[in-house]
């Protein structure tokens, strides 16, 4: 085969993900001269443009987007970016980085070639032909196969379903009621979005929190980034590891930034319901929780700002007083069936996440749930990485506004391998022969 780029087989390091973090490392190797490779699937920072609906814009305010080399450029550093202009800023970062990157290649497997101690190296598997690295990075990301329930297949034909990746606008779904299954981010957000265009929205929520947008005259982030939350590893957080499974917060930056209240919500049409469980004679099943989903993600929302508040007066600030959220509206029942004709619904929209797909990683990295077993990236196996993961350090970790910090980490971290790979092989009389794994 011929190499696309380089004509080359082997490099120093094999980065596997063109996103924000795959770009990130390979802006950190370039300054410190290592030789790599970025090997994208698709093209370079391609999920903000093909996974994103028209009206989705940054839930961080502007300033947080800081990769390496790479900061907002724009005028509104307390704005939210949308998704035009979102693409805008990554296509600059694109070109600012000027990765050695090939993309339209999938990795299929990545393995361990063995040879002697501190000569072994990696296989990178491609479905073009095959590269060997000293190093390799999963800087894929952590959301790979969208989540569909299998109740998705007892709905009838002339349901319409979508997963939140697929949605882009209400005028792409077809004429009547939209059930939108989940309330974390994605799907609290196409929910408002498919609301405002006054379309008939059945939300069946979840254990999803909430967090103000505002609170005592500033952003809300911008009073966490002062309480260095953004900045606690994951170690000393009180969940440890286990924020890593938990649902973010909805919000919203649309139109300059806002809370999202279902309750609002509710009281202007929308339809609320509980955990969707189930599908069976022509109906929704539902868990009894809507009132307990509500309670605990209101419950969330005054615990942040009443820590807001003490930060304030720890550090004896001025700003304007607190307040506490009080229900706007209260459910007057427990629906536990939902009729699919009676109420109309004609489209379904799954905003339930996505599950990570570590397959092709053939390396013992792995716990019993798929997921890495990894120290802040660096796992157990000697020279291979993770980069880009939700909380792979801190909460910036799969964001613009921590990848940077992470991407920096790592590069030292393959430096230090590389400069004893290149002592191990100066001692060695020859260099081993490799024999496959």
């Amino acid at each position: 085969m011929s190499y696309p780029y380089g004509g080359r087989s082997h490099y120093s390091v094999v980065i596997v993900g063109g996103g924000q973090a795959g770009l990130s490392l390979s802006h950190c190797l370039q300054q410190r001269g290592i030789d790599h490779l970025v090997i994208e699937k698709r093209s370079l920072v391609h999920s903000w443009r093909t996974q994103r609906w028209d009206s989705f814009c940054l839930v961080t305010p502007n300033w947080q987007c800081q990769l390496p080399g790479w900061g907002y450029l724009g005028s509104d550093p307390h704005g939210f970016m949308v998704k035009d202009q979102i693409n805008d800023w990554l296509a600059g970062f694109v070109a600012h980085v000027k990765a050695p990157a090939i993309e339209g290649v999938t990795v299929e497997r990545v393995s361990r070639v063995q040879g002697t101690g501190e000569r072994d190296r990696f296989m990178v598997q491609t479905d073009t032909g095959l590269y060997t690295a000293d190093q390799v990075v999963v800087a894929s990301g952590g959301y790979h196969r969208p989540i569909v329930p299998r109740l998705a297949e007892k709905l009838p034909a002339t349901v319409a379903q979508y997963h939140s990746a697929q949605y882009r606008n209400p005028a792409q779904l077809p004429e009547g009621a939209v059930l939108v299954v989940g309330c974390g981010q994605s799907g609290a957000q196409i929910a408002e979005d498919l609301h405002l265009a006054g379309r008939k929205v059945h939300l069946a929520t979840g254990n999803a929190p909430r967090c103000a947008r505002f609170y005592r005259g500033r952003e809300v982030v911008d009073w966490l980034a002062d309480m260095k939350y953004y900045d606690m590893p994951v170690t000393e957080h009180p969940l440890r590891e286990g924020v890593r499974d938990n649902t973010n917060h909805y919000v919203t930056g649309r139109d300059g930034g806002r809370d999202i209240d279902l309750r609002r919500f509710a009281r202007e049409g929308m339809e609320l319901y509980g955990l969707l469980s189930g599908f069976d004679g022509g109906s929704f099943e539902l868990q009894p929780n809507l009132r307990e989903n509500l309670d605990s993600a209101d419950a969330t929302y005054n615990r942040i700002n009443a820590s807001i508040d003490k930060f304030i007066a720890a550090q004896g600030l001025e700003a304007p007083p607190p307040s506490v959220y009080t229900p706007v509206w209260e459910p007057a029942e427990e629906r536990t069936r939902l009729d699919l004709a009676a109420a109309g619904i004609t489209s379904v929209v799954w905003c339930i996440g996505f599950s990570p797909d570590f397959a092709w990683v053939d390396a013992p990295v792995f716990n019993g749930r798929g997921a890495p077993v990894h120290q802040r990236g660096v796992t157990n196996e000697p020279g291979l990485y993770f980069l880009g993961l939700p909380w792979l350090h801190t909460w910036g970790s799969g964001r613009f506004s921590g990848v940077a910090r992470d991407a920096e980490f790592l590069a030292e971290a393959i430096e230090e391998r590389k400069m004893g790979l290149r002592s191990s092989a100066m001692e060695a009389p020859s260099a081993p022969a490799l024999r496959a794994a």
